[in-house]
């Protein structure tokens, strides 16, 4: 099995050795290749790659320009992962390498990601809560049955990963994103462990960016190939709210009243029309200047070379 390791890093010197030092140990028997992303850290973690570098011809790097966040940085990893499998980990080592062979024992089952799942979480309060609000949401939300959509440890198919398209917050909706393509997505419980070193990234901004990203996703997985039908299905309800006041405007007496239910209804109305031609603009738009890979629905290609 060839096996690459995406693993943004962000001001986490202090764990990057142990880290590296732990997958090569727990990957034993597998080709693999350990690819830090450099999300502008200031800490020294640069220099600490280029030791490893030095110490394991395994280790690469990509330095990014700034602080573009995770999206950004597993996204660059993933253009230059030519692994087979793409395993992303977090490098504040929270997530344990020694749980490496068990995702691997778990794909080879058939699955085509495999995401970790922290039952018991060593994390602040107000780290935990808003989580487990957050994941709740996107499993019903999604019908995806798994408990922690966001936990960075996951293990995917090469296929899987050039489908993705990362930015904003998208890195916490992997599986979302593979599920809605009718990937096989499972997860297993993996021990988590507290921070030892630096400081936690998270807050309640990333928090609210993941809650539109929440409601991005939605939309684009439900109607990412037929936009016109969200839009109608806005616009017709305008339009008939608008019809539902004009005749409530016929038994109303008083004119002035009267009056101010008709212009609402013009204006609900109107407004309709406009939602409708944007939906049939967006499809205009797919249809002449967006190019849907065939492949992306094709499980395995069986055809007989001529």
């Amino acid at each position: 099995m060839n096996i690459t390791f995406v693993i943004p890093v962000f001001n986490e010197r202090e764990t990057l050795r142990p880290l590296a030092e732990g997958i090569l140990q727990h990957t034993q028997g597998h080709e693999c290749r350990i690819l830090f992303v450099d999300d502008g850290s200031t800490d020294g973690s640069y220099e600490e790659i280029l030791a490893l570098q030095r110490d394991y011809p395994c280790v690469d790097m990509i330095r990014l320009r700034g602080n573009f966040g995770k999206s950004a940085a597993l996204a660059a990893g993933f253009v230059h992962a030519d692994g087979d499998y793409i395993c992303t980990m977090d490098s504040d080592l929270q997530d344990d390498p020694k749980e490496i062979p068990r995702f691997i024992e778990k794909i080879n089952e058939g699955f085509d990601v495999v995401c970790g799942w922290k039952a018991i979480r060593h994390d602040p309060w107000h780290k935990t809560y808003p989580s487990r609000v957050y994941n709740a949401v996107v499993s019903r939300l999604f019908n995806l049955p798994i408990h922690d959509v966001n936990c960075g440890f996951k293990l995917m198919r090469k296929d899987v990963v050039r489908h993705l398209r990362l930015y904003g917050e998208m890195h916490r909706l992997i599986p979302v994103y593979a599920h809605s393509l009718n990937f096989k997505v499972t997860e297993i419980p993996v021990e988590h462990h507290r921070r030892r070193y630096g400081k936690s990234k998270f807050g309640f901004e990333r928090f609210t960016r993941g809650a539109i990203d929440v409601l991005t996703t939605w939309f684009l997985t439900r109607y990412r190939h037929q936009p016109a039908h969200f839009f109608a299905k806005v616009g017709f309800l305008k339009i008939a709210f608008a019809f539902l006041l004009c005749i409530l405007g016929f038994w109303i007496s008083q004119p002035l009243a009267r009056l101010l239910l008709l212009v609402l209804a013009i204006a609900l109305a109107l407004g309709g029309a406009l939602v409708v031609a944007l939906g049939l603009f967006s499809e205009f738009v797919l249809y002449h200047f967006v190019r849907i890979d065939p492949a992306l629905y094709i499980a395995e290609n069986e055809t007989r070379k001529k």
